[in-house]
């Protein structure tokens, strides 16, 4: 793959990526904005951005970071992709109400290689680089070469923070870090006003996530950090350390995170988190999440989910009323052509449109399978029929819909709530089934 041409070159009239991410909306602070412009502008930096592997699937919140990755790529740098191996046995508190759930390290081991793949897709690597290891807090470590110039290398933070000591951990690190400024820190601040507190354990993650800069900015010359805006504490630490434990100056810059007009974070959907893989987020229904986005929220989609010039997202942000259902078309089919391909990017817009009554090919939408034999002789009930496809949680909401006139088989309005589903009701072993104006999918007999 030619990863060049994934961002095309009149993305911007900016030539710093600085001055980019700041156009396209990405920045929200930084250590220091003029010394990081300048660095960007002037020089071809290592930066990082790091992604605890707390499951085996990212999500379209780390979207947003790989984005970022891509475009520092275009205009040259260095993304160092830190996989947390060794913090993902910890879990950041960062806003989290509740402690995260322990992993054994066979399911983190796991969960790093899985993320490896996903990011081969976004990202050209330097896959004969590696970190050769340290030994220990006091001894620097080094890189087996330097990387091919404007190639992303992959780095997890088990090679340093597994093997460590934990005294000499703490009278090396520890002693660098003040509680009652870390306690300030907003990440730590949530969780000790709400019940529960925070443990030991968590209180760490600071100084392991401010290592982990430190170890790469004196071993391999690492010189920012990027991150969610959720992640400044734990950036500023970094920042710190390094100055104290090395003389280096390293700088630090975080980005908004991706939330609708409401302030909500984007991405949740009925099933959980919009995931980037196509086994547990199908094409059309990743499609369909952005052709839904709310009419304030396309304008802030399009300019860091997509690569359309801002020429055109200015463009399509401004259609009014039903237009602006064009500009969401075109949000979802660039986004999901991004993520899964051109070829599932037309399917899904080719399937939403058959389904939404715009022509096109239904075999391309959602299907799912049930056994034949639950349809035979009187059949199965219309409610207990949309419970077991997940349609509604429980017979009182399925009563509530058919009364509304929100339940459709094969373009019939469906009004009798004891109506009972056949084989008879099946056409050719199939049916389609809509549910309001926004789910639809096909049931095929097995």
């Amino acid at each position: 793959m030619d990863f060049n041409k994934l961002i095309p070159d009149n993305v911007s009239k900016f030539d710093n990526v600085y001055d980019v991410l700041k156009e396209r909306g990405f920045i929200e602070q930084s250590t220091d904005e003029d010394k990081v412009r300048e660095l960007l502008q002037n020089e071809k930096v290592k930066f990082y951005i790091g992604f605890d592997p707390t499951a085996d699937c990212l999500h379209v919140g780390h979207f947003m970071q790989v984005i970022i990755m891509m475009y520092m790529q275009k205009f040259g740098h260095t993304p160092v992709v830190l996989i947390g191996g060794g913090t993902g046995h910890v879990g950041d508190p960062s806003g989290r109400s509740d402690m995260r759930q322990m992993m054994t390290s066979e399911t983190i081991e796991h969960n790093c290689q899985e993320f490896k793949k996903l990011f081969d897709k976004f990202l050209e690597f330097d896959d004969e680089w590696k970190y050769e290891g340290n030994e220990g807090v006091y001894k620097p470590g080094k890189e087996n070469k330097t990387p091919e110039p404007g190639k992303a290398i992959a780095v997890n933070n088990a090679r340093w923070l597994l093997p460590l000591n934990y005294i000499e951990f703490n009278r090396e690190i520890g002693s660098q870090f003040n509680v009652n400024t870390m306690l300030r820190a907003e990440c730590f601040k949530q969780r000790m006003e709400r019940e529960g507190g925070l443990t030991m354990l968590e209180l760490n993650y600071m100084l392991m996530q401010s290592y982990d800069f430190m170890v790469m900015a004196r071993d391999f010359d690492v010189k920012i950090q990027f991150g969610g805006n959720d992640q400044w504490s734990n950036i500023i630490g970094g920042v710190d350390l390094t100055r104290k434990m090395t003389g280096k100056e390293v700088y630090g810059m975080t980005f908004s995170l991706l939330t609708n007009s409401e302030g909500k974070k984007m991405g949740k959907t009925a099933k959980g988190a919009l995931w980037l893989s196509p086994e547990k987020t199908s094409p059309y229904e990743f499609y369909q999440y952005w052709r839904n986005v709310g009419d304030a929220d396309v304008n802030k989609c399009l300019r860091m989910l997509t690569f359309l010039p801002m020429e055109e997202v200015e463009r399509l942000s401004n259609l009014k009323d039903a237009e602006i259902n064009k500009a969401k078309e075109v949000l979802a089919y660039e986004v999901t052509k991004l993520v899964h391909g051109e070829e599932e990017a037309n399917k899904a817009q080719d399937a939403a449109r058959a389904a939404f009554g715009g022509g096109g090919d239904l075999s391309n939408l959602p299907t799912v399978q049930m056994e034949k034999a639950k349809f035979e002789g009187e059949g199965m009930g219309v409610v207990n029929f949309m419970k077991e496809l997940g349609l509604v949680p429980s017979t009182r909401e399925g009563f509530m819909t058919i009364e509304q006139g929100g339940l459709k088989l094969d373009g019939e309005k469906v009004l009798d709530k004891k109506m009972n589903v056949t084989l008879d009701t099946f056409k050719d072993g199939k049916i389609l089934v809509e549910k309001g104006k926004k789910k639809k999918l096909i049931v095929e007999l097995a």
